[in-house]
């Protein structure tokens, strides 16, 4: 390392220090069992950037059931609501429409493709893991719809109860209907004054995102797309799959870098026993660039990491 280096460094280690002597405690109980905790249950390692949302995760909850931190970590073990009220507020993100369009136009063609070389009516199917507050999945079905492609169906999971209950909504502020495609402004509709829904409590995440939700849902998606989607809750962590069914495509896009390296093994192991035989998992740019699976190749894309299920 430079010598110009060192004083940054010296810098970033003195605030690291700073931060974890004010956070090591969450009254009087060490932050590190939660930390642990955390990645026990589902897998994430919080980094040290993301233990205030850890520490207020937990003052919340003990709180709202009237419980010291103590009280709250002695009754987790036997108490599942707990359990998931504490993850949901740890985890609930926020994403964005279209936030990475070179990967909805891949999959946007691969359906497409699909149709035209597919010698049966079977569903082309999509799975987009950690799919916080469904945006990822509305948009993959506006993309398709708007090319009139009409078989297919998107399953969306995530860990977080609440997020998956804001994705069945499928009501959304106003910021986010900006980042809608003109060609994809028609799957969206204004949502009646009296139906409007509070949104304030997907405002907390563990993910920094440049879109601020505002206090309330001002639209929805249109009815027509709904009987092509659906959501449920699922720990990628846990071996057993949300559905039976192979997938065409499978987007798991910023979400291996909170698990640890021979965890995210696993978890990529999993999905490409989720994948159909010629199907693809992708990734986000620069995502788990030490995957060398035999079964699965890595296609030449300019813009989306991508890879190809070659062999069961």
């Amino acid at each position: 390392m430079d010598d110009v280096d060192k004083p940054n460094k010296n810098l970033l280690n003195t605030v690291k220090l700073i931060l974890g002597s004010a956070l090591m405690k969450v009254g009087d109980f060490d932050l590190q069992q939660w930390q642990k905790y955390i990645e026990q249950e589902i897998g994430f390692v919080l980094p040290d950037i993301q233990l205030q949302w850890l520490t207020n995760a937990i003052d919340s909850t003990a709180m709202a059931n009237g419980l010291t931190v103590q009280q709250l970590w002695c009754q987790l073990p036997k108490n599942s609501q707990l359990r998931q009220q504490l993850l949901d507020k740890v985890l609930i993100h926020e994403s964005r429409f279209f936030r990475h369009k070179p990967s909805i136009d891949f999959v946007t063609e691969c359906a497409l493709q699909h149709r035209r070389v597919s010698k049966t009516d079977a569903l082309f199917r999509i799975w987009s893991v950690g799919c916080a507050g469904g945006q990822e999945v509305w948009s993959l079905a506006m993309s398709l719809a708007a090319q009139r492609f009409l078989d297919y169906t998107i399953l969306g999971t995530d860990v977080s109860e609440d997020a998956i209950k804001n994705a069945r909504l499928g009501q959304y502020d106003n910021r986010q209907s900006s980042l809608i495609p003109q060609s994809c402004q028609k799957f969206i509709e204004p949502l009646p004054a009296k139906n409007a829904t509070n949104k304030s409590s997907i405002s907390q995440s563990i993910v920094v995102s440049d879109v601020t939700p505002s206090m309330k849902a001002h639209w929805q998606v249109v009815p027509t797309l709904q009987p092509h989607v659906s959501f449920s809750v699922h720990n990628i962590f846990e071996p057993k799959p949300p559905t039976a069914h192979l997938q065409q495509v499978i987007i798991c896009q910023n979400m291996l870098l909170y698990f640890r390296k021979f965890d995210q093994r696993d978890i990529l192991t999993r999905l490409s026993e989720q994948c159909a035989l010629g199907g693809y998992i992708i990734l986000a740019p620069g995502e788990a660039l030490f995957w060398r699976p035999s079964n699965m190749r890595r296609i030449a894309h300019p813009q989306v990491n991508v890879w190809q299920k070659i062999s069961a």
